[in-house]
């Protein structure tokens, strides 16, 4: 029965890791003292009490990853650490200016890019700066993404003294085919003596990064590796879909889609994927990732309080995401902005100013469906409030969901929806049912990757 409705699902569908989701942001009624407002109203919301998160995108690669669809530079040119950590502290900065009071940080996340690309020593100094006259929240948590082959034992030991707990380590697969094809290399001796090494510093949760539907895959190779990443016992898995959009990013035209799977066998290897991390005791959670039962992850989805951002899912919430560095998002619930996109233009631009260029300031339905969205996509379900929530695009998102109730896949009536298990897999595209401005304006155009 998953077959099927896999192909009958499987159309273009965004990641909801906002709503509305970025294609569909309004520029023309964003400004940047529009966005400063939302961050100040946030800030003063929530600070005191859930403190703010920051993500800082740290760009810079010595070599492209053909199937990457993050905001990069290829470079060999270690000079340019120093000059974007100076630029993304002048960020910070301006930042502080508007928020007016010392931010509790509660989360930190260094992401790319391969975050590791840059010295340890340079790294201490940009973590230092962005905690100077900050106060760090009693539960904070502090991650960073890293590149198995490059990751040293002083990355390790420096970020940990700076209250680094959480490491992200970017696999993908281990089948050398796929690897050459992907251009992105690392052996399983490199991810096994970095996660032994973080362990023995004390890190107290590792993730690892893996993806199905890449070029010459093959369901040997995934099986292969699975047996290779459970056997390291990572604490998290992210088992993403690859998402095949060459007209955003040309590297992928480094293969042509005769090397990608088909939708069939896509779905072969997803569920085979799937069925062996639960064989090994991994729960499901939400949409794409994986967690042992002891795990924070897991933990928060029992009692309800896992949540989704930019990053993907978190077992904290704040209020407040602020993005630092080049092409960073950011997240002030009340609005989103977004950086430019350019290492040179940032640089540039933040000597005189925010370095935004596109946001959206969310209107009362926004906020609404946005809501009930983020609701399915943590919790697989979402209760009603007709009385204080009179939102016709709403109702009208509703009535788009009874074919989802056909096929077996929620269970709705006037106060709830909540997912049935087979469901789950296709939390994208129930939540695409309530995108109100997806369906106001359908795309002409190919804006998103497969649900499947």
């Amino acid at each position: 029965m998953y077959q099927q409705l896999a192909q009958k699902y499987n159309v273009a569908a965004p990641r909801y890791t906002s709503y509305p989701t970025l294609p569909y942001w309004d520029n023309d009624l964003f400004s940047t003292s529009k966005w400063e407002t939302a961050v100040k109203r946030s800030f003063t919301e929530s600070n005191n009490k859930d403190g703010i998160s920051l993500y800082v995108h740290l760009p810079f690669c010595e070599s492209l990853c053909t199937y990457c669809g993050c905001n990069t530079r290829i470079t060999k040119n270690h000079r340019v650490e120093e000059p974007y950590i100076n630029a993304v502290l002048l960020e910070w900065e301006r930042y502080r200016a508007i928020l007016g009071d010392i931010p509790v940080i509660k989360e930190i996340h260094l992401g790319g890019g391969t975050p590791t690309f840059f010295s340890a020593e340079n790294l201490q100094k940009l973590i230092q700066g962005l905690l100077k006259d900050s106060l760090v929240h009693p539960y904070a948590e502090f991650s960073f993404e890293a590149h198995p082959a490059n990751t040293t034992a002083d990355h390790l030991k420096i970020l940990f003294k700076l209250g680094f707990k959480r490491l992200s380590l970017g696999i993908q697969d281990f089948d050398p085919a796929v690897q050459k094809i992907i251009n992105r290399h690392q052996t399983y001796e490199q991810v096994r003596l970095v996660t032994q090494l973080a362990r023995q510093i004390g890190y107290t949760s590792i993730n690892y990064d893996l993806i199905y539907g890449l070029p010459l895959q093959t369901m040997d190779g995934l099986i292969n590796t699975m047996h290779l990443v459970t056997g390291l016992q990572p604490d998290r898995i992210a088992y993403y879909s690859y998402a095949h959009v060459p007209w955003v990013k040309p590297g992928q035209r480094m293969f042509t889609e005769r090397d990608l799977p088909d939708a069939q066998t896509k779905t072969r290897l997803y569920q085979t994927g799937r069925d062996l991390l639960q064989l090994h005791g991994y729960k499901e959670i939400g949409m794409d990732h994986f967690a042992l039962p002891e795990d924070t992850l897991s933990l928060a989805e029992c009692t309800g309080n896992l949540h989704r951002n930019f990053m993907g899912y978190t077992h904290q919430h704040t209020q407040l995401l602020i993005g630092l560095g080049v092409s960073a998002i950011s997240d002030a619930w009340y609005g989103f902005a977004q950086n430019v996109k350019t290492v040179e233009e940032y640089v540039s631009l933040v000597k005189h100013d925010l370095p935004v260029i596109k946001g959206h300031i969310l209107t009362g339905e926004d906020l609404i469906l946005r809501k009930h969205i983020t609701e399915i996509m943590c919790n697989g379900y979402t209760i009603w409030n007709q009385h204080i929530e009179p939102c016709i695009a709403l109702l009208e998102g509703v009535l788009r969901l009874k074919s989802f109730e056909d096929d077996g896949l929620i269970n709705i009536n006037s106060w709830e929806l909540r997912v049935t298990p087979l469901g789950k897999r296709f939390l994208r595209n129930i939540c695409m049912a309530l995108d109100a401005r997806l369906w106001a304006k359908l795309p002409a155009s190919e804006l998103f990757s497969m649900a499947v």
